[in-house]
């Protein structure tokens, strides 16, 4: 369901600070839209890139499922970006570089050479 939800808000701006489809997502808030379209009664759920990677747990890159969350060392800092694993090798993730959200490939290019992790909220 997670996936279903991500896919659906591709395209959508990109805002610093923003976690709804009409004001705009950045990478985490993108997450908690997501999480808590999903998530049982309305638990409180992570904001910042670090607070998802706390509450999540490792799994290895060759063992991600679809709705995992992939992080990414993009501002010299460990967990400085993140996504949505949607499965063939493809990630949904609300860049500001390019003003929206959008699907990449891990195996490509910037986010390729700067993938840090891949970690799970589910058990």
């Amino acid at each position: 369901a997670s996936v279903a939800q991500a896919m659906l808000l591709v395209n959508t701006p990109y805002r610093y600070g923003g976690n709804t489809p009409e004001g705009g997502f950045d990478c985490s808030g993108l997450v908690q839209y997501v999480f808590g379209q999903v998530a049982a009664g309305g638990a409180r759920l992570p904001r910042s890139t670090a607070q998802w990677a706390a509450v999540t747990v490792p799994v290895d890159e060759g063992a991600l499922q679809r709705g995992d969350l992939v992080f990414f060392n993009t501002g010299g800092a460990l967990f400085s970006h993140m996504g949505i694993y949607v499965g063939g090798g493809q990630f949904v993730h609300a860049p500001s570089s390019t003003g929206r959200v959008r699907i990449d490939r891990l195996n490509a290019g910037y986010f390729a050479a700067r993938f840090e992790t891949a970690r799970t909220y589910f058990d």
